[in-house]
């Protein structure tokens, strides 16, 4: 792994999405963490947001999952529900980039920005498991780079799916390890 380019991605850690996860302190401590060793270490912070046009002309009613989210938020300001938690405010040098579904390549220039940087490792975060974080990995496998997943920096609404593919799942195309094994690596 230290032969290759690594990148770490932060997914989906807006206020408004962590507003519906419970308990989150812990989560944020160790995403602030992970940002702090990637930083250390000289790695490049990539902000994975999702986020659309005012009123989500993105969205097609054909899209069950993001269908339902469009009728709710048809009047909700979209630069602030796109906002990133205060306690993980990007700085200056780190890239915040913004997509239309729950893959972080997904409607977003993400593969562009990581092969401008010769990035061939993604150590992912996020918010949630079985959305963001299994997109991502499932399309970054796909896509053949070396995946890292920092288990306790990543939640998921229920706490069985999150533990089912930390446990089953990932481990078929990612190590997955966390902020501790990260932090003494």
């Amino acid at each position: 792994m230290e032969n290759t380019k690594t990148a770490l991605l932060v997914m989906d850690m807006q206020s408004s999405i962590l507003s519906n996860v419970h308990d989150t302190q812990e989560l944020l401590s160790n995403v602030k963490e992970a940002i702090k060793i990637a930083r250390n270490r000289q790695i490049p912070v990539i902000y994975i947001t999702v986020g659309f046009r005012q009123g989500m002309p993105e969205i097609s009613s054909k899209n069950k999952a993001f269908s339902v989210i469009k009728q709710h938020m048809a009047n909700v300001d979209m630069k602030d529900w796109m906002a990133i938690h205060p306690e993980l405010t990007p700085k200056e040098q780190d890239i915040v980039i913004t997509k239309k579904r729950f893959s972080a390549f997904t409607g977003s220039d993400l593969e562009v920005i990581l092969r401008g940087l010769d990035v061939q490792h993604l150590i992912l975060t996020g918010v949630s498991t079985s959305g963001v974080v299994l997109s991502t990995v499932r399309e970054a496998s796909d896509k053949d780079y070396q995946l890292t997943v920092i288990e306790d920096c990543c939640k998921d609404g229920d706490e069985g799916v999150h533990n089912m593919l930390m446990n089953k799942v990932f481990p078929r195309q990612a190590d997955v390890i966390k902020i501790n094994d990260w932090l003494q690596g």
